[in-house]
């Protein structure tokens, strides 16, 4: 399992402490150094879509990034679902924190429960 995270980010602090605490363990990655690939956010997107999610769900709608490069407005006037990824991928404080991806499952944000469920779940 691979957790993306920010390190001042108090929800991905929790996150880790809530995984290390339940006795799982991630490899975790600094999301604004290392962002996710193209093919994770692609297979993040999938996940997402298969739980009613979309591709809004993606961004992290109260980052200060999101409102400087006006995302909504952006998203709102066609950005594909091809150019928003390719952004995803190359600028991590614009993707919704944590983003923790495995093989057959993966979320963004912290919900204890949504987070056990998928840790439990993985192979």
């Amino acid at each position: 399992m691979k957790l993306y995270s920010y390190s001042k980010c108090s929800t991905c602090i929790k996150a880790l402490k809530y995984a290390s605490a339940q006795g799982f363990s991630l490899s975790v990655f600094d999301i604004v150094e290392t962002p996710p690939t193209l093919k994770e956010l692609k297979s993040m997107l999938e996940f997402l879509k298969k739980n009613g999610g979309s591709l809004k769900d993606l961004f992290n709608t109260s980052g200060v990034q999101y409102r400087e490069l006006k995302m909504a407005e952006k998203l709102k006037a066609g950005l594909t679902e091809s150019e928003a990824l390719k952004l995803l991928s190359t600028n991590g404080k614009l993707i919704k924190r944590p983003f923790l991806l495995g093989k057959s499952n993966g979320t963004v944000g912290f919900k204890p429960d949504q987070f056990s469920k998928i840790l439990s779940d993985e192979p």
